[in-house]
């Protein structure tokens, strides 16, 4: 059984992947940084402003993200939304994931 630090490092991989798709998915509907935070985190998937914020800036940077900034408010916002490039990405990223759930599952466990 791997030592607690060698664990908490698996999951970090693990979740790496898994918050790329969670932000796509989310981001269907527009949203502004730390409210993403507030809803990834509320459905488990464990991130921080650190990690959350260049990955937003990558995904734009890549297409899979539009934003325009909000300034109605006292305080401007950024909002992001998945682009139809990051909704095809989202959909084949959903697609593997679950395949790989399949695989998963069809592996023995340990008694």
């Amino acid at each position: 059984m791997p030592d607690v630090d060698g664990q908490t490092i698996h999951l970090q991989e693990l979740r790496r992947g898994t918050v790329v798709l969670a932000c796509l998915r989310l981001l269907v509907e527009p949203g502004y940084g730390y409210g993403l935070l507030e809803a990834l985190q509320a459905r488990g998937f464990d991130t921080d402003a650190n990690t959350l914020y260049p990955l937003l800036r990558r995904l734009e940077k890549q297409g899979h993200l539009t934003s325009e900034w909000n300034t109605d408010e006292a305080r401007p916002r950024k909002f992001y939304r998945t682009s139809a490039e990051g909704r095809r990405l989202a959909q084949a990223l959903t697609d593997d994931f679950r395949a790989i759930a399949v695989a998963i599952d069809a592996l023995p466990e340990e008694d």
